[in-house]
């Protein structure tokens, strides 16, 4: 897909729709297909749609394979997705794809670049060695390019003692790559189940709602928040400039369980 350079992205991110095996399977009460549905139904027009982990909440080769047959059915046909902790990242680049699973994708004046965190068999997220020399081969070689770093794991608190235990093991790493490099613009992630924005060193950095359940903000507990299912936009200006904003489905009459102590 060719872009000028001169061209506004539109960028919709979607993160941890948790699709299980089968069609129905629900996540604290959700039905996870029909929340994803309602999200993609409600989503605007866009360049690119990112899907950034926990597609699956199983690693099953079916829920992958639904989720690509949602989003084309929906008329979706560019996107691209990251790995989370849920996932199997090996069954799902075996099922999306290589051009789905491409990891670096560059339209009009920027670079997006799609890491991977996952940890196998754990919940927290840490970037590689390989991982890491990648981002910064990736940014060195694109410095006219703006950039936007997507991963699952929060490589910063969010506030919420419970999911940042979580977080990116390698983050100093992670960031010090980022301050060599003048072309990063943006960072955002999923994994959290909540808006949440913050600025580091000129670089904004997003987490994103979920198509399913939402996580309440600033608990140090686990809490369902009351906040229905969403997305977040991006408007990626030619001259670097982001402007952004969370959508999220009409009210609605999910059966969340909201006396659920975890997932």
């Amino acid at each position: 897909m060719y872009l000028s350079a001169s061209k506004t992205i539109r960028l919709a991110q979607i993160t941890d729709p948790h699709l299980g095996k089968k069609p129905g399977e629900e996540l604290l009460g959700v039905n996870t297909d029909n929340s994803l549905q309602d999200v993609l139904t409600s989503l605007p027009e866009h360049d690119l749609l990112i899907a950034s982990g926990d597609i699956s909440n199983d690693g099953s080769p079916e829920s992958y394979r639904r989720f690509a047959d949602t989003l084309t059915n929906q008329g979706i046909s560019r996107f691209a997705c990251l790995p989370g902790n849920h996932d199997d990242h090996e069954v799902m680049a075996r099922v999306m794809g290589p051009a789905v699973m491409n990891p670096v994708l560059v339209l009009g004046s920027w670079i997006f670049i799609l890491l991977n965190s996952r940890v196998p068999g754990f919940e927290y997220g840490d970037l590689s060695d390989s991982e890491l020399k990648f981002l910064d081969k990736t940014l060195g070689r694109h410095p006219n390019h703006h950039a936007m770093i997507f991963l699952h794991h929060q490589p910063v608190k969010v506030g919420s003692a419970w999911i940042d235990q979580y977080l990116v093991r390698s983050s100093d790493r992670f960031f010090s790559i980022l301050d060599q490099h003048e072309n990063v613009r943006s960072v955002a992630w999923g994994h959290v189940h909540q808006d949440f924005h913050m600025v580091r060193n000129g670089v904004e950095l997003f987490a994103s709602p979920s198509t399913c359940v939402q996580f309440k903000p600033k608990c140090d507990q686990f809490t369902i928040d009351t906040t229905m299912p969403g997305y977040r936009m991006f408007n990626l200006q030619s001259d670097g400039g982001i402007t952004t904003s969370i959508g999220r489905v009409d009210e609605k009459n999910y059966n969340i369980d909201f006396s659920s102590s975890g997932y």
